[in-house]
């Protein structure tokens, strides 16, 4: 019973903690909200930095933060630059009394000429610094005179002189820093400009910290430590060693005593950002080493064990520090993982809005696919009731609305009536004139006008035909577009899943092909793999300088042809012009079959302008395109036809379109350009290079012959030329071919060229069958040779001959078995 009751308790326990655990986050948050209002918001956090800054120094004297820090909150955020002037005024009265006297002057003066000015300025942000500049020289040589009562000396000017540069800098510096710290919605990305910026301003506002001491331990030595443990940890040893040297700078102008913490600062923060991979303990080893080291410089046992302890308590805070935090300042840092993902994050959103952008594109020409389909039976049925109502109807007004006996025919036999003229209009569309005995005896008996009805009829039936065919006209133009719009749509599905596709985190498959390659010994820098799929593997790496002995071709390839499981070729090579740059190397999977084609052609009478075209296209789907085109006739408007054919039909195939819908485009293209009677044939095969599967579109071409072996096979099909008609049929014929076989394709002036030859596939095939060579430009020759030479070497026709060969792809270098002792395989 008790262990009933506990199982039952059990399941409510769980509830009230995970209950207890979201109350408690979002508490934390609404925690967070408060304090980011509080502090960016209310202005407080400027008031915190400004104070520091108003006391901090430069050689002991120099006071060059202030107006540069007032100006910049002045121009990035106005109505918090009085909050920012109470800081540094109260910061500087730390310091003396007049030292606020200074700050104070130094603000009033740049507020009353900058304000002065405002006519005359276009950019402010560019003049701002020259203001700071002169505004710093002018009062610093005002203060000097008042307070030692002599003119210029050399000393004052370039003390003033370094005091002005010193603010230019700065405020050169601020003005990209204090955005950073003051808006609420900070970008998602910095600049390394930016974040240099930043560590000067927080280094700058540290200074301010110097003198003061808790338990004898100096408070300016845990910050800066803290801050580039913290930076090392998060961003690596470039940045980490960055703040640790910029940070010491500052630190040794502030404070020449403090000259030797740049050397320890530098040091943990290189060390600390190699050891990052121990996480934050690897970051506080590296600023104990480096503590250890350079104490062992300094004034002996005392002043070691003080700057461990500074050290300690420096590592304590960044212990303290919430990693949720850490998380957050490293993805506005370059180089980092974090900023790299959430880069790639960001780049998955643009992916996804795109691909929905695209897919609705697709549902759009989807429906309007649907819009254009034909109407149902049903409803031509009724248009074709209606167009015969308005012909008898005409009819009727022209030979029956005078007559005495329209209301005996139309009122009490309108039945008869109107069968009677239907049968007349049937006898008439189909060409029986006179009219037959039966229907001339009963329209005689009907009908007392019988000789002008029958003339009414035969008149009105042009008008009735025109319309019917006009609206079959429309019905056909409407499918073509409906198949077009349909073809549309599908390319744009396809192409949204692809991105759908892209979309894939191959992260983990990187890392196994990275690790491989390095198990193995070849050193790769970078791995980026766009596809897995398989016959579609995308990957591009990039690897050191190789002196162009070819690693990627003879190692690398090979064995991600093993790790992947198939073969693996080199698709692009992009190497170094220096020995210490590096390789971009694109590797695709190889397809499973080539073609190698040849070609033989000739003009009519050996002229140099052929009415024939040819082109072989290797389209991205893996497929290979051969596509012959003959247009009527001979010389440049024949070419030009063809030409223009084949270029529209490469077009819209390279887009991905269905190679019958591209072909019907290209045809009622063809057909609407031009009134001319100019027509173009069109031979197409279209082969897979990975299963060697082939369709062949023949739009009036001469057949096609496949020599495999001894054995010929033709191939052909009833299509009429291209542009003769607006709307036809394509018929497509398949054929599986095989690695060896021979495709051999001719325009008409090959095929019926020989003469004095009754059956020109017998004659095709036996010359095809008694070739001695598979080498597809020979073959091509040979053909062409003999057909010329039954015509006495004359060449009465245009004539092209394309022949393709079927071959394995083998690769060139054989697969190489990666460490067998570990799983490998990409999964």
């Amino acid at each position: 019973m008790e262990k009933a009751e506990h199982n039952v308790m059990e399941p409510t326990r769980n509830v009230d903690i995970e209950r207890t655990k979201v109350e408690f986050s979002k508490g934390v948050k609404h925690l967070q909200g408060k304090l980011e209002w509080l502090f960016i918001q209310k202005g407080i956090l400027l008031f915190g930095i400004g104070f520091l800054l108003g006391r901090a120094l430069i050689l002991s004297h120099l006071t060059p933060f202030a107006l540069p820090f007032f100006a910049s909150v002045y121009m990035v955020r106005r109505d918090r630059a009085p909050i920012a002037l109470i800081g540094l005024l109260a910061g500087s009265l730390t310091l003396s009394i007049p030292n606020i006297a200074y700050t104070f002057s130094n603000t009033i003066l740049f507020l009353i000429v900058f304000r002065m000015t405002q006519k005359w300025r276009k950019d402010d942000f560019k003049t701002l610094p020259f203001f700071v500049f002169f505004t710093s020289l002018f009062v610093k040589l005002g203060f000097d005179f008042i307070q030692q009562g002599q003119l210029l000396s050399i000393y004052n000017g370039a003390m003033a002189g370094v005091e002005a540069t010193l603010t230019f800098i700065l405020t050169l510096i601020f003005i990209q820093s204090i955005p950073l710290l003051s808006m609420n919605r900070r970008k998602k990305s910095l600049k390394t400009e930016e974040v240099v910026s930043l560590i000067i301003l927080l280094s700058s506002v540290m200074t301010g910290t110097i003198g003061w001491a808790v338990y004898e331990l100096s408070v300016e030595h845990i910050l800066s430590r803290y801050l580039v443990i913290l930076f090392s940890f998060i961003a690596g040893a470039t940045m980490g060693s960055t703040v640790g040297v910029v940070t010491g700078l500052i630190f040794s102008l502030a404070n020449v005593a403090s000259f030797h913490q740049m050397s320890l600062l530098a040091f943990a923060g290189l060390l600390g950002g190699l050891l990052k991979e121990g996480k934050k303990f690897g970051a506080a080893i590296g600023l104990l080493i480096a503590t250890l080291l350079m104490g062992m410089y300094g004034g002996g046992e005392a002043e070691l064990t003080k700057t461990l302890y500074e050290s300690g308590i420096a590592i304590l805070l960044l212990f303290l520090t919430p990693q949720s935090l850490t998380n957050k300042l490293a993805k506005h840092i370059p180089g980092t993982a974090e900023y790299a993902q959430e880069q790639q994050q960001y780049m998955r959103k643009v992916r996804d809005v795109t691909a929905n952008r695209v897919e609705q594109f697709s549902s759009v020409f989807k429906a309007l696919s649907n819009s254009f389909i034909q109407m149902d039976g049903r409803k031509d049925e009724e248009y074709e009731e209606k167009e015969l109502d308005y012909f008898l109807s005409n009819v009727t007004e022209k030979s029956c609305q005078t007559c005495f006996k329209k209301e005996q025919c139309w009122s009490r036999n309108f039945d008869e009536t109107y069968g009677l003229m239907k049968d007349i209009m049937y006898e008439f569309d189909q060409g029986n004139i006179p009219l037959s005995h039966k229907v001339a005896r009963n329209l005689e008996a009907h009908c007392v006008r019988g000789k002008k009805v029958q003339d009414a009829i035969y008149q009105e039936l042009t008008h009735y035909q025109a319309n019917i065919k006009l609206k079959k006209q429309v019905q056909e133009s409407r499918k073509l577009v409906a198949d077009q719009l349909l073809g549309v749509s599908e390319v744009m599905g396809d192409f949204a899943k692809e991105i759908q596709r892209e979309r894939e985190n191959h992260h983990k498959q990187e890392e196994q092909i990275l690790d491989a390659l390095q198990e193995f010994g070849v050193e790769i820098d970078n791995v980026e793999i766009f596809s897995l799929e398989q016959g579609n593997v995308d990957i591009d790496m990039t690897i050191p300088y190789c002196g162009g002995h070819g690693e990627g071709e003879k190692l690398i390839a090979p064995m991600l042809s093993d790790i992947l499981e198939e073969t693996i070729i080199v698709h692009k090579e992009d190497c170094a012009s220096f020995p210490n740059g590096y390789c971009h190397v694109t590797f695709r999977s190889a397809k499973a079959y080539v073609v190698e084609t040849g070609v033989a052609h000739a003009a009519k009478g050996g002229g140099l302008v052929s009415g024939d075209s040819f082109s072989m296209i290797e389209l991205g789907a893996g497929k290979f395109a051969v596509a012959i085109s003959d247009g009527m006739g001979n010389g440049e408007r024949a070419h030009y036809e063809s030409n223009e054919t084949l270029r529209l039909l490469q077009k819209i195939l390279q887009s991905g379109i269905e190679e019958k819908v591209a072909i019907k485009a290209v045809n009622s293209i063809l057909s609407l350009r031009t009134n001319d009677e100019i027509f173009s044939t069109l031979d197409l095969a279209m082969i897979d290079l990975q299963d060697a599967s082939s369709k062949f579109l023949k739009i009036g071409s001469t057949p096609s012959f496949v020599k495999r072996g001894d054995k010929i096979f033709k191939i052909e099909a009833s299509n009429l030329p291209m542009g003769m008609f607006y709307e036809f049929d394509v018929d497509v014929v398949s054929e599986q071919l095989k690695a060896g076989d021979l495709l051999i394709m001719m325009s008409d002036g090959v095929f019926e060229g020989p003469k004095h030859v009754e059956n020109y596939d017998v004659w095709m095939k036996r010359k095809v069958k008694n070739l001695e060579t598979e080498d597809p430009q020979e073959v091509a020759d040979i053909i062409m040779e003999e057909v010329i030479r039954t015509r006495s070497g004359q060449i009465e026709d245009d004539m092209t001959i394309v022949v393709s060969k079927i071959k394995h792809n083998t690769p060139k270098w054989a697969s190489i078995p990666v460490n067998q002792k570990q799983n490998t395989r990409i999964s």
